[in-house]
């Protein structure tokens, strides 16, 4: 058994870089444990391993003292000078209280220990291998699916796909080639864990960057992006180049960019709209295509929401089917968005209410000029009958 353990010792080292050492510590505390279950033994016990020999022995340690209490933890100094004449009080002696069948129970944990630290190593290395794709593309082969997951292929592990992250319009079946994006790298009970998603709205922007090197370099930059997974996705993008057009980068000529992420998503429809600073402006792009005459806004600047007007023939457009387009809307803004007809609004035309204001003022004043001449003239009538009076 011994010599079976030394090369399985080896063989871990050299294949899966497992220190021989920390599998050595971890047999001991596996064996101390073991050794007082099986034994039921409470005293204070060492397991010593001999690397030469590959065998483990049981040591009970033991407290030099003057009077016994316990003789599982204590001996006495008369007994310890018997062994040697240098031990005083508080000093420790170990005895050899190894069982004669303890070398079946020290294979058997060392078997259960070694794979035990197998499982671990491995979790370990497909963490530390597949953190660096979390939040990334990758393309896997779909193996099989049950009532909760799609098992995906990557490299040498196995990824899973709940079903909030499988597209609704897609049919996985084994074999079958699919790029999804790695949401979570991590570990449970069972093991290392990867999971992955094709709903995930970055799923959306890493195909982008893939297709549009503006995108990639930072020179266009997608600022929000709002998704209902296999139908309809909003995105708003922006450019730090005045003279680069970031919704017709995005687009690319004759739409060829745009149409190969459609096409990677199954037909999901993409709506690429112009990001603003202005909130107002930035509302009607993420409406669009509906035409918007205006957005309202409460004056309250914690209160996220704006009532935007548009043409009654505009309404069901801008509301979309089912409510979708202005819930991607708002979700893409961050706006709660309140969509009534302009006939159901008193919408005042502040210009055409300052010229109305005018007018009426310019009017009042003529007024009141003629009724001031008006009582002018009278008064130097009555003036003139009155020394007419006088002289007769």
């Amino acid at each position: 058994m011994s010599k079976e353990m030394l090369e399985a010792f080896s063989t871990l080292e050299k294949t899966k870089g497992i220190d021989q050492e920390t599998i050595v510590d971890a047999i001991k505390a596996a064996l101390v444990a073991a050794y007082k279950k099986n034994y039921n033994q409470a005293q204070n016990v060492e397991v010593d391993f001999d690397p030469r020999t590959g065998n483990f022995k049981v040591m009970a340690v033991k407290t030099v003292v003057d009077e016994v209490q316990d003789d599982r933890l204590e001996v006495s100094l008369k007994e310890a000078l018997a062994i040697n004449g240098a031990y005083e009080v508080g000093d420790e002696i170990r005895f050899e209280v190894t069982p004669k069948n303890f070398g079946r129970i020290a294979a058997q944990t060392a078997k259960q220990v070694i794979m035990q630290r197998l499982r671990e190593a491995e979790r370990s290395h497909i963490i530390d291998e597949y953190s660096q794709y979390e939040d990334e593309l990758i393309t896997g082969t779909v193996e099989r699916r049950d009532n909760r997951f799609v098992y995906v292929k990557i490299g040498n592990v196995e990824a899973v796909m709940p079903q909030h992250d499988q597209m609704p319009n897609e049919v996985y079946n084994p074999q079958d080639k699919i790029r999804v994006l790695v949401t979570h790298v991590g570990s449970d009970s069972k093991g290392a864990q990867i999971t992955v998603s094709r709903t995930a709205p970055d799923m959306v922007k890493r195909l982008f960057e893939q297709e549009v090197p503006e995108i990639y370099d930072g020179t266009v930059e997608i600022v929000s992006i709002a998704r209902e997974a296999g139908d309809r996705t909003k995105i708003a993008v922006k450019s730090s180049d005045p003279n680069i057009d970031a919704v017709g980068t995005c687009v690319g000529q004759r739409g060829a960019r745009v149409q190969n992420v459609v096409n990677e998503l199954g037909g999901e429809n993409i709506d690429i709209v112009q990001y603003e600073d202005d909130p107002s402006d930035y509302i009607a792009n993420a409406l669009n295509p509906a035409e918007v005459i205006a957005v309202q806004f409460s004056g309250d600047e914690d209160d996220k929401s704006a009532l935007v007007i548009v043409p009654d023939y505009q309404l069901s457009l801008a509301i979309g089917k089912k409510g979708q387009n202005v819930r991607l809307a708002a979700r893409l803004t961050g706006y709660k968005i309140d969509i009534r007809p302009e006939s159901e609004v008193e919408f005042v035309d502040e210009a055409t209410k300052n010229s109305e204001n005018t007018e009426t003022n310019s009017d009042s004043k003529d007024s009141t000029a003629d009724d001031a001449e008006s009582n002018s003239s009278e008064e130097l009538a009555q003036d003139n009958v009155e020394m007419k009076n006088n002289k007769e």
